[in-house]
């Protein structure tokens, strides 16, 4: 039984994990790989929209997907654009990546090797990792704008759609974690961290939410 104390946090940390960017063209849509096809879903969308002439799908497989995505993760995302009527010769497919940091460089590899001149990216995420993957990029590949977008869904139909709320609010706190202790390891730019959100991530961690953390040893 989830109390009404920590929905009430998670909602809070969803807002605060959306970077709520105003949308617009980009020289490539990038979308990271992961266990939610609502990922593929947005970045067909979006380049239907024509913010992306062209779109990278980016990763192979974690425990997560393995079964649900065999083939990886960037493969069924692409069939999944194709079958939303993206043109074939609109994605590029990097599978190898196994986490986010993998996602920006290998993309990035591929990009250049295709000969693509890049100079901002409409990066797609899960709603929750948007602002995790936002300063990722950011540090990994600081000359290119980027402009961060998801699903737009209100939390309470996320985590039913989901339909296994505790692994949700679990990733919400994972992902925060990972938000304070990567920029110190070189992974991801410093974001501002306001004390709010802090108090709602240590009361979740103390509601037992705490299967996505991470040992934070250096």
């Amino acid at each position: 039984m989830i109390s009404e104390q920590s929905w009430a946090d998670a909602r809070v940390l969803w807002d605060y994990h959306q970077m709520h960017h105003e949308l617009r063209p980009c020289s490539v849509a990038i979308g990271l790989g992961s266990h939610d096809l609502g990922v593929a879903d947005t970045t067909a969308d979006l380049y239907k929209r024509g913010m992306a002439p062209l779109i990278v799908f980016t990763g192979a497989t974690s425990p997560t997907t393995r079964e649900r995505m065999p083939r990886g993760e960037a493969v069924h995302y692409r069939d999944r654009a194709l079958d939303l009527g993206v043109p074939s010769s609109a994605v590029l497919v990097e599978s190898k990546a196994r986490n986010t940091g993998e996602n920006i460089q290998l993309s990035r590899l591929l990009l250049d090797g295709a000969g693509v001149d890049v100079a901002s990216v409409l990066l797609i995420s899960k709603p929750y990792e948007e602002r995790r993957a936002y300063a990722t990029t950011r540090k990994l590949w600081p000359e290119v704008e980027v402009v961060s977008a998801s699903m737009p869904m209100a939390f309470d139909h996320y985590t039913d759609s989901i339909g296994d709320s505790r692994m949700v609010l679990d990733m919400l706190v994972g992902t925060l974690q990972r938000l304070l202790i990567y920029p110190v390891r070189g992974f991801a730019i410093e974001q501002e961290v306001p004390d709010e959100i802090t108090a709602a991530y240590e009361r979740l961690i103390s509601a037992g939410f705490t299967t996505r953390l991470i040992s934070e040893k250096s």
